[in-house]
């Protein structure tokens, strides 16, 4: 139904017009156990029949796979999507755990080139620098960033897990469409510097994992117990053993406010990444990544939900409590560097 489809809004100044909603396409090829192929590429058009057309993957999920995977979807509704893709993460065939940085110009080309042979396409909508290494200064990065824009391989910019004075001093060399990083009930990080920069800057924000993955959907409780041997998640510190407990605990507000708007946990968590775009006045686009079609309608239906000022309370204290990092080595994420 046409009524059905989601809001659009323009993702940064000068960037493209996108639905209201993403979908994040890693799960699909890697990280979360088996994926049933054909489920996903239903999702894949229950999302762009729901008025989804933010397409998120990157080089390193399934080392190039997961751009294979999705490669037949985006070339068969070229001019309905935005493809974003990403670069910088480096990865050994022989050593599975490895994640390697770069971010100098011979690498920014050569991942160019094989992410676009890969999709299958003349040209990336946005080009996210997927994490920073600091010894790399901005002039040499998204400088070659900019150069694939003039080339016309790529149309906008972006970067992911950022502060907020690296974004302005990456916007100096070339306007960055859309910063990237986790923001959730459980990880709001990017309240510390980042989002005010890209308010300031008219950069849109991507949240992803916006349903702290999977764990605010009150699906699993502890990763080691209740997920499937191959579930990244089960190394994750804040879904194991205490933590996950102390964890599990906090959802209660969200279970509330879920009775109350006859939604699902998820639903609420998507509401209230939404409204972050009013309360802090930029283009806020989530994409919250699923394998499921039925799953992509719920997720969509959210954007339809506007928490009111006692709900947002109940939830406001939630991320404070939080045991445990987002990731085992944080080294490499904004929050290491603020």
């Amino acid at each position: 139904m046409a009524d059905a489809k989601i809001e659009k809004t323009v993702l940064g100044t000068g960037g493209p017009l996108v639905g209201i909603q993403g979908l994040g396409c890693m799960g699909m090829s890697e990280f979360y156990g088996d994926t049933d192929e054909a489920a996903a590429r239903a999702a894949l058009d229950a999302a762009l029949d729901a008025g989804v057309t933010l397409f998120d993957t990157a080089d390193a999920y399934g080392s190039g796979a997961n751009e294979e995977f999705i490669s037949p979807f985006v070339r068969a509704h070229r001019d309905e999507i935005t493809l974003a893709t990403k670069f910088a993460l480096v990865r050994k065939a022989d050593d599975p755990h490895y994640r390697g940085i770069r971010n100098d110009r011979a690498y920014v080309r050569e991942a160019v080139e094989g992410s676009l042979r890969r999709l299958g396409v003349d040209v990336i909508d946005l080009y996210y620098m997927h994490r920073r290494d600091p010894s790399v200064p901005f002039e040499e990065s998204v400088g070659a960033m900019a150069e694939l824009v003039e080339e016309g391989k790529v149309r906008h910019l972006g970067l992911s897990e950022v502060t907020g004075a690296e974004l302005r001093e990456a916007h100096a060399v070339h306007p960055i469409a859309a910063v990237q990083s986790e923001w959730s009930l459980f990880s709001r990080d990017v309240e510390i510097s980042l989002v005010g920069a890209a308010a300031e800057l008219g950069v849109a924000v991507v949240p992803y994992s916006p349903l702290g993955r999977g764990f605010l959907t009150g699906a699993f409780q502890d990763a080691a117990a209740d997920l499937p041997g191959g579930d990244f998640r089960q190394f994750q510190p804040r879904f194991t053993g205490e933590n996950a407990k102390r964890n599990a605990d906090l959802l209660d507000p969200v279970r509330n406010a879920a009775k109350a708007h006859n939604a699902t946990l998820g639903q609420i968590a998507l509401a209230w990444v939404h409204q972050r775009a009013q309360v802090h006045g930029l283009t806020v686009v989530p994409i919250p990544g699923t394998r499921k079609a039925d799953r992509v309608r719920e997720n969509t239906a959210a954007t339809r939900i506007t928490l009111n000022d006692v709900e947002l309370e109940w939830l406001e204290p939630i991320a404070g409590q939080v045991a445990g990092d987002r990731y085992p080595d944080m080294s490499s994420t904004s929050a290491a560097r603020e």
